[in-house]
């Protein structure tokens, strides 16, 4: 009897034996219940638990070996046994099992269950430079600090940067870094590019390629007959633009040439010709003018008529970009010119039907245009005591006429086609304000050649 009694409490003091071994917390050394709570309770404050690094992936979700989320270990937590689940500290328990159902810092309901289909990784910790690239910080404070005719005269360098390399230089197989601030403009690339790099920064903090006048002219004749006169002192220079042409004049021919159009009668200019440019800064010409139409109609039954007719408005002229940068000795000019035109030949009616109630036939005018564009975008290099003359071909009239009749009461002929004339933009370099350009000397390089960064 006893003996039976004694080998049932043994089986008993085994099973509990055997419950409290499932139950007790792992060891130390594999998940100890420390950090489980520590990722529990910074899950909950939004901060990184103690020993641990904050998350790096770039997309929520990611479990990427080496870099798991606040909300990964919480689910951990949630799923292991620690001393904290315990009934012995209920309030622990608690907090770990709302710090687990809450999302993971950083994280919203949308994206959390969200893979990304590519894969990430964080790299090698240090930027790839197998072709030899360098970083290198150039100091643009006294070009940005002179300049006060815009808010931003840092994107001039990296626009005249990105012209003289190339756009496709910064995205191709070598990694590069073309970034710029107010003042300095840092930038990762070969030795080569760093060299172009520094020439293109020289030019723009050199104290001699400070404010520059110009005389900016742009023109319309009816007719290309002015070519008659001038042709054969007129040295042509190449141009991709199709339809365009352009030429190189001495200052004195420029003015005998201007002199020669402006006894025309239907020469006309359309700028003032006398600019202030910064050194690589855009200066624009316009001159637009609204033109409203009807675009289309909104239904209203419940105001008369039914609709409400909605306009709209387009610009017509013309709009001349300009911007210049000297060479480091100031004798040669590289420009690069963009020009638009836009003119509307007509508008198009279409009548819409609009019934109502009280009026079922009822029809209303729409209009479409029909219009004219031209755009033209190039870069010229000159010397300063040259004229460059652009001859953008006959295109719309950079100012267009309002189509009234010569004669009052007399109606336009049928059929009457829009303004069409050849326009002319000549470019000629005064100098840097209060000083006149001195002349070329015998010997001078027609440009600088690039200083070599180390």
């Amino acid at each position: 009897m006893w003996t039976k009694s004694l080998l049932a409490a043994a089986i008993l003091v085994g099973a509990a034996g055997a419950a409290i071994a499932q139950t007790a917390p792992p060891a130390a050394t594999e998940n100890p219940s420390g950090t489980w709570r520590s990722a529990a309770e910074s899950a909950a404050s939004g901060q990184p638990a103690a020993g641990t690094s904050a998350p790096s992936l770039p997309y929520p979700g990611s479990g990427a070996a080496g870099s798991s989320p606040a909300g990964a270990n919480v689910a951990r937590a949630a799923a292991a046994p620690s001393a904290a689940s315990t009934p012995a500290n209920p309030a622990s328990g608690a907090g770990a099992a709302q710090a687990s159902a809450s999302p993971a810092a950083g994280t919203t309901a949308g994206t959390a269950s969200r893979r990304p289909i590519a894969r990430v990784s964080t790299g090698s910790g240090s930027l790839p430079n197998e072709h030899g690239q360098l970083y290198r910080e150039y100091d643009i404070s006294p070009y940005t600090l002179r300049v006060t005719s815009t808010n931003r005269p840092e994107q001039a360098v990296v626009d005249w940067i990105l012209r003289e390399t190339g756009y496709e230089v910064w995205h191709s197989e070598s990694l590069a870094i073309l970034s710029a601030t107010s003042r300095k403009l840092r930038v990762y690339h070969t030795p080569q590019v760093q060299a172009v790099v520094g020439d293109i920064v020289d030019r723009f903090v050199n104290s001699e390629a400070e404010t520059q006048a110009f005389a900016l002219r742009v023109a319309t004749v009816d007719g290309p007959s002015w070519r008659v006169r001038v042709q054969r002192l007129l040295v042509p220079v190449q141009v991709q633009t199709q339809g365009v042409q352009a030429w190189l004049l001495e200052k004195e021919t420029a003015a005998m040439l201007v002199a020669d159009l402006r006894r025309r009668s239907d020469y006309r200019e359309h700028s003032s010709p006398q600019l202030l440019v910064n050194n690589g800064q855009p200066t624009v010409v316009s001159a637009t003018r609204g033109r409203n139409y009807v675009r289309n109609v909104r239904l209203r039954p419940e105001a008369w008529p039914g609709f409400e007719p909605e306009t709209a408005v387009i610009d017509e002229g013309f709009s001349l970009e300009f911007s210049p940068l000297l060479s480091l000795d100031g004798r040669i000019i590289d420009a690069a010119i963009k020009c638009e035109i836009q003119q509307v030949d007509k508008l198009i009616p279409v009548m819409l039907d609009v019934p109502t109630v009280a009026a079922p036939r009822q029809r209303t005018k729409i209009e479409v245009p029909q219009m004219t564009q031209f755009r033209f975008h190039e870069r010229f290099r000159w010397r300063t005591e040259q004229v460059l003359l652009i001859a953008m071909g006959v295109v719309a009239s950079p100012v267009p006429s309002d189509g009234k009749p010569l004669v009052p009461g007399v109606p336009l002929p049928i059929g009457n086609s829009p303004a069409r004339s050849e326009l002319l933009v000549l470019v000629e370099s005064k100098g840097k304000l209060g000083q006149t350009p001195r002349a070329p000397l015998a010997g001078d390089s027609q440009a600088a050649s690039p200083r070599a960064r180390q």
